[in-house]
C-alpha cells in the first residue's frame, strides 16, 4: 500500500517565495501579553524608502504606549482611535538593504543599515532612507539596533537643549533606561561630571556605564540633598516641577525628555505643559521637545558607540518572545536595552 504524501513543512526560504514573513503583531490595543506571532505579507517599499531584512529590532518605550494605545492622545495624533492602524509594532531597527523604492539614493541591496522604520518586530520592515544610516562592520547587528530610537534624545537632549560642556554637573534622573543610559555616557563623554538616580538594583549599572556618583531613589531624595546642578535631565519621570528647580543653579536648564504616570489622556505630559508655561517667567530654562528622527544624529551616535564612548544592550530575546521583553521594560526590569533577535545574517 502506498504510503500517504507527507504535506509540505514550511520553512524560511518556501515563505519568502510566497512573499510571506514571520512577524509579531496585534489587532487591537492591550497588554504586551496580546503580541502573538503571525505570518504576514513582506511589505513594498514606497518612493524614498528602504525595505531593509531585519536582523535584529531595539525594545522601547514608545512600542510599549503604541501597543497599549496609551496615553489616548497618541491614538488622535494618526496611530488609530479603535485598534492600531499597524498591526506590527517597532521602530529601531538594523539588518541589511533588500531593495530600495524609487529616488532613494546612498544605499542598495546588501548594505548593513540602522536606524528607525515601520514595523519592526518582523523579518522585514520598510524605513525612510532619509532615517536610516550605514552600519560600521565593527558594531553587530545588536549593538545597532539599540541606538535610534533611545539614543536621538539623548544625544539631542545633553547636547541640544541641556547644551552640556566641559566641568558642568547634570544631574539625570531615569538613568538606568534606554535614553537614560544613552544620556549618561554622552554626557560623560562632553566632559561633565554626572549624578544619576535609579533603583537599587540598577545602582551598579549606573555606576560601571561612568556615572560618577550614582544616588538611589529609594534610599534618598535627590532633591533634598542640598546640590545643585548646572542641567538637570528628567527622563520619564514625575517629579513636581518644583522640586526639580530646587536643584538647578539658579541659570540652570531643566530638560524634561518625557514623562511616566498612569494618566490615560496626559501619561505625564501636563508637566512638559507647565514647564513651557512657566519658563519665560524665571531665570532657570525650563525645556521641553519632540525629539528629530535625524540621518546626521543617527551618525554621531554611531561613532559614539563605535568608538567604545557609549555602550547599551542589557540581553538579547528571539523575535518569538517579544511579549516578554516588552513586558519587562513596562514592569520596569530593564536594565538599558532589550533587543529582538529576528534573523541571522
Amino acid at each position: 500500500m502506498e504510503s500517504p504524501t507527507e504535506p509540505e513543512r514550511p520553512n524560511h526560504a518556501s515563505r519568502h517565495r510566497r512573499g510571506t514573513m514571520k512577524a509579531v503583531a496585534q489587532d487591537v490595543y492591550g497588554p504586551p501579553e496580546i503580541l502573538e506571532p503571525r505570518d504576514l505579507a513582506i511589505p513594498v517599499p514606497a518612493a524614498g524608502q528602504v525595505l531593509v531584512r531585519v536582523h535584529a529590532a531595539g525594545v522601547d518605550r514608545g512600542v510599549a504606549h503604541l501597543v497599549t494605545g496609551l496615553p489616548y492622545p497618541l491614538r488622535l495624533a494618526g496611530y488609530g482611535l479603535r485598534r492600531p492602524k499597524s498591526a506590527v509594532p517597532g521602530m529601531d531597527l538594523a539588518g541589511r538593504v533588500e531593495a530600495v523604492g524609487d529616488g532613494v539614493t546612498g544605499f542598495r541591496r546588501g548594505d548593513a543599515v540602522f536606524g528607525i522604520g515601520t514595523g519592526t518586530f518582523a523579518e522585514y520592515a520598510c524605513a525612510p532612507a532619509a532615517k536610516l544610516a550605514h552600519k560600521p562592520a565593527d558594531l553587530t547587528f545588536v549593538q545597532a539596533a539599540a541606538i535610534a530610537i533611545s539614543g536621538l534624545p539623548a544625544l539631542q537632549a545633553v547636547r541640544d537643549h541641556g547644551r552640556v560642556a566641559v566641568g558642568q554637573s547634570v544631574l539625570i534622573l531615569g538613568a538606568s533606561g534606554g535614553v537614560g543610559t544613552f544620556a549618561v555616557q554622552i554626557a560623560k563623554a562632553y566632559g561633565a561630571e554626572v549624578t544619576g538616580v535609579c533603583s537599587t538594583a540598577k545602582v551598579d549599572l549606573v555606576r560601571s556605564i561612568g556615572a560618577d556618583h550614582v544616588v538611589d531613589y529609594t534610599v534618598d531624595d535627590v532633591t533634598w540633598l542640598g546640590r545643585r546642578y548646572d542641567v538637570v535631565l528628567d527622563i520619564g519621570g514625575n517629579t513636581s516641577l518644583s522640586r526639580l528647580r530646587r536643584v538647578l543653579t539658579p541659570r540652570g536648564r531643566l530638560v524634561i525628555v518625557g514623562g511616566e504616570t498612569d494618566g490615560r489622556w496626559l501619561g505625564g505630559t501636563d508637566r512638559q505643559l507647565r514647564a513651557l508655561a512657566l519658563s519665560p517667567f524665571v531665570s532657570q530654562t525650563l525645556c521641553v521637545f519632540v525629539s528629530k528622527e535625524d540621518g546626521a544624529d543617527l551618525r554621531v551616535l554611531r561613532d559614539l558607540v563605535e568608538s567604545g564612548d557609549v555602550t547599551v544592550v542589557e540581553r538579547t530575546y528571539p523575535l518569538g518572545e517579544a511579549a516578554t521583553a516588552l513586558r519587562r521594560l513596562v514592569d520596569g526590569q530593564v536594565r538599558g536595552k532589550v533587543v529582538l533577535s529576528v534573523s541571522a545574517d
